[in-house]
């Protein structure tokens, strides 16, 4: 699968799922929802490993990254997704959300020394100012006193949380450890940490047996589960976190027309003046070279002369 089709995927699924997940809250606690979602989505991939011939053998380094992996971008990070969606719409919790894309730009520095370049800054500009006119109205809303403002701050903390899950995942493939099934210990490990925490705080393990409830589990667990962080996954270890991670600037597009359509949300000139620098800056993302690393001898001839070394790489720009 090319990296067009991973993006537009990643992209339109994980739009809708902010969506779906307006059904999941009510009867069920959030985080037993989320269990729910996550243990079904790490059995259909464990049925899916050995039916595909692969092998689920890995050492206890591997698995202590897949902890990792699980903790945080199956389970911290979602715990407070759910929780965020209490107090403020899907389509406010997406723009938040999207703010993961500068959050992988730092971390992808920090962590892997990787330089984003400027066309990813600047698209990621672009990008951030387009959320905002977007979805203006609710942005002037939020005060620093109601419930709008605490689920967006919940929002805004599980991007980060999401973004170090990023730099896991990335860290992963460069070890060469497979997608498939790392998510799926990733996800089985995730569901253990959820139901712990459920435990903790004493919510019940009901279930809510209504058709809303049962489809949209459903789809998140297969479609915003499965199939998403399989091809979001996937096109990190390809074009690396600070190009992926702009999947979500572009999915509260798809979260934005779902909430005029079911939520009430009133289109504006701004709506359009924000889509289009959304649009505009993933043109800039994902059509711009970004600058290719340097080689390890570059580098410890760096650290050696105390200057940059003149020296060349063969590594390709993504």
């Amino acid at each position: 699968m090319n990296n067009a089709t991973l993006y537009a995927l990643t992209v339109l699924i994980w739009g809708s799922t902010f969506f779906a997940i307006e059904f999941q809250l009510g009867v069920v606690a959030p985080e037993v929802s989320l269990f729910y979602r996550y243990a079904a989505a790490s059995v259909l991939l464990f049925g899916w490993i050995p039916f595909r011939g692969l092998s689920l053998r890995f050492n206890r380094r591997e698995h202590a990254w897949f902890l990792m992996l699980g903790m945080l971008l199956f389970g911290i990070n979602y715990i407070l997704v759910y929780q965020a969606q209490i107090h403020i719409t899907s389509a406010l919790a997406a723009v938040a959300f999207s703010s993961l894309v500068w959050m992988n730009i730092i971390n992808a520095r920090l962590f892997f020394g990787t330089r984003a370049g400027r066309g990813t800054v600047f698209g990621a500009l672009l990008g951030v100012i387009g959320m905002f006119y977007l979805f203006a109205p609710q942005i002037r809303e939020v005060s620093f006193t109601d419930s709008v403002f605490f689920g967006f701050f919940l929002a805004i903390v599980s991007a980060l949380v999401a973004s170090f899950g990023n730099m896991v995942s990335q860290a992963t493939q460069r070890a060469k450890l497979p997608v498939v099934q790392t998510n799926a210990w990733g996800m089985f490990y995730g569901s253990l940490f959820i139901a712990a925490y459920s435990i903790a705080n004493g919510h019940e393990f009901t279930f809510d047996w209504t058709a809303s409830y049962v489809i949209s589990l459903a789809y998140l667990a297969v479609f915003g589960s499965v199939i998403a962080f399989g091809t979001y996954l996937t096109l990190l270890g390809r074009i690396g976190a600070a190009k992926a991670g702009y999947a979500m600037v572009m999915f509260p597009v798809v979260a934005l027309i779902l909430s005029t359509l079911f939520e009430g949300l009133e289109i504006t000139a701004t709506t359009i003046l924000g889509a289009l620098f959304v649009i505009a800056g993933n043109g800039f993302v994902l059509y711009t070279r970004q600058p290719a690393p340097k080689s390890l001898d570059c580098r410890q001839a760096d650290l050696n002369s105390g200057h940059p070394a003149k020296c060349s790489t063969s590594a390709k720009a993504a």
